[in-house]
């Protein structure tokens, strides 16, 4: 099939790039000039593992475009995906779905034939609608279908997430447009992938839905982790004995700084927005928002005690940026709070990410970079593991040590164990942990 992705963002590009590995003729179309010519050399913007060989290869089967003028891809689609930014504007926590109702006018002026209209981007309950309207206002002529396929991929494992998804939702009722959905995924049903077709409204909600329980699961653990320190109990065991119950399930039971990203922060924001306008607002959902936002602060207040409640002038070694491992994703990361709140209370501040440097450079100021975690550390008073990444996990302890002006580490993601460092001699503080 012929497909055409409106956005060559984190969504729009792995799409492409996996739709063309299922066989499918893909055309990813973006209006930053600059963007299009990195792809069509071959740079990838974005760090996920996987996808730079992945975009190579099916661009080199001809399977995978990239260009800036989506007239002639439009009009010979089957399906036309609309994967642009939904951001909270500013102000008010709403989405922005400028960029979608954007997409949507350009669309239409391009129809040619039946065309089946794909909603990937995050949007709240009733978008669709709009979009469907605005077509239809712009060419009454037009044959299509608009149609509500949420995404559910993980920054870091966003492939394995697209070809081996625990599920794939369609909100669609008309039968047109669920033959090319199904068309458009028949490889998945090799796998057995559960296709869930429901109503474009139900579709929409389920993607909200869904990542405000995760963020929920994320915040609910992270406040029994504040309980486990004040009662002397251990948060880890605590989400191992909860987790194997079936019903709760192990993931998303970690203990850490808040839950950060493109995607939990504006979402649970926008549900909120949402239901309050319907008149049914969700207080649990409001909580998690408001907890996990006192969150970041509260993990800088933990640094600041542990440091003899003043940092003025003391040298924090911050190693982990990202909101998780295996992005270069730096939107709503725990680091940036936890950094500049330090820095508000006079501490200095050096950091070191594996793959976040560039982007942290726009979103920090007066943060020393490091070349790697020992030169980070290096006469530092204190070291926060922000971050979990792999490389963190096996550092050279006695190395770190010798290397610190204090044997001092703050582990806000529990990778190493109390005993351990204890016996290496130092001050360790974690999440959660007596």
């Amino acid at each position: 099939m012929r497909v055409t992705m409106i956005g060559t963002g984190y969504v729009g590009l792995v799409s492409g790039a996996c739709f063309a590995d299922f066989g499918h003729i893909v055309t990813c179309v973006d209006k930053d000039a600059g963007k299009i010519a990195r792809l069509q050399k071959g740079e990838i913007p974005i760090f996920e593992p996987g996808l730079e060989d992945l975009v190579k290869d099916n661009v080199e089967q001809g399977r995978l475009f990239f260009t800036t003028d989506p007239s002639q891809s439009i009009r010979d689609a089957d399906a036309v995906f609309i994967a642009v930014g939904t951001p909270s504007r500013r102000g008010d926590g709403y989405a922005d779905l400028s960029y979608v109702y954007a997409a949507a006018e350009e669309i239409a002026g391009l129809l040619q034939g039946h065309t089946v209209i794909v909603n990937k981007s995050t949007v709240p309950v009733g978008t669709g609608d709009e979009v469907e309207a605005i077509i239809k206002k712009a060419r009454p002529d037009a044959d299509f279908a608009v149609v509500s396929n949420p995404e559910f991929l993980r920054e870091g494992a966003a492939i394995n997430d697209f070809k081996r998804p625990d599920r794939v939702v369609v909100g669609t009722e008309d039968e047109r447009a669920r033959h090319v959905m199904r068309e458009l995924y028949r490889p998945l049903y090799l796998n057995e992938t559960p296709i869930v077709f429901t109503t474009r409204r139900t579709s929409e909600l389920i993607k909200y839905a869904a990542n405000a329980f995760l963020a929920m699961k994320i915040t609910f653990i992270n406040e029994i982790a504040d309980l486990s320190e004040q009662v002397g109990a251990n948060v880890q065991e605590v989400a191992r004995g909860i987790g194997l119950d079936n019903r709760i399930g192990r993931k998303f039971l970690n203990a850490g700084p808040g839950y950060g990203g493109s995607c939990f922060p504006k979402d649970t924001l926008a549900l909120m927005k949402t239901a309050r306008d319907a008149g049914a607002p969700i207080e649990l959902i409001e909580t998690t928002v408001r907890v996990n936002s006192a969150r970041k602060q509260r993990m800088a207040q933990k640094i600041i005690e542990t440091l003899g409640g003043n940092v003025k002038g003391k040298m924090v070694a911050v190693l982990g940026l990202t909101f998780k491992p295996n992005t270069d994703d730096m939107r709503d990361a725990p680091a940036v709070d936890i950094i500049q709140t330090l820095q508000a209370e006079g501490a200095r501040v050096r950091a070191f990410d594996p793959e976040g440097m560039h982007e942290a450079k726009h979103a920090l100021k007066d943060v020393a970079f490091a070349t790697g975690p020992y030169d980070c550390v290096q006469n530092a008073d204190a070291v926060v593991i922000v971050t979990e990444w792999d490389q963190f996990r096996a550092l050279d302890l006695d190395r770190m040590k010798d290397a610190l002006a204090q044997p001092v580490v703050i582990d806000l993601r529990n990778i190493y164990t109390p005993g351990e460092m204890r016996a290496k001699g130092f001050t360790y503080v974690s999440v959660g942990r007596p």
